[in-house]
């Protein structure tokens, strides 16, 4: 009967420690949300479009626009880090 104390004592204490960590892990959309439009202008200010025959929109960064837009801040997050390193403008890491 100790034996099966021990276990129940040891998985009371363990649980919350267990279901706690991965929250710290994950951002809150807000954080989210920040984090698109903060690289949506970085991207903005660095890549405006000048004088005739620019070539137009660029689709990728309307597509990220979107995809932030509608709540799908990983997808957005992503496309928008894959231009900034593409056109090599240097963005602040994750935080």
């Amino acid at each position: 009967m100790r034996a099966c104390c021990g276990i129940l004592v040891w998985c009371a204490l363990a649980a919350p420690a267990l279901v706690v960590a991965p929250a710290h892990a994950q951002q809150t959309d807000q954080q989210l949300a920040a984090r698109c439009a903060q690289l949506g202008a970085l991207y903005d200010r660095y890549n405006l479009q000048r004088g005739e025959g620019s070539g137009g929109p660029n689709l990728a960064r309307l597509g990220a626009g979107v995809d932030c837009q509608k709540g799908r801040y990983p997808q957005g997050i992503k496309a928008l880090e894959e231009l900034l390193q593409r056109n090599r403008i240097p963005y602040p890491p994750a935080g």
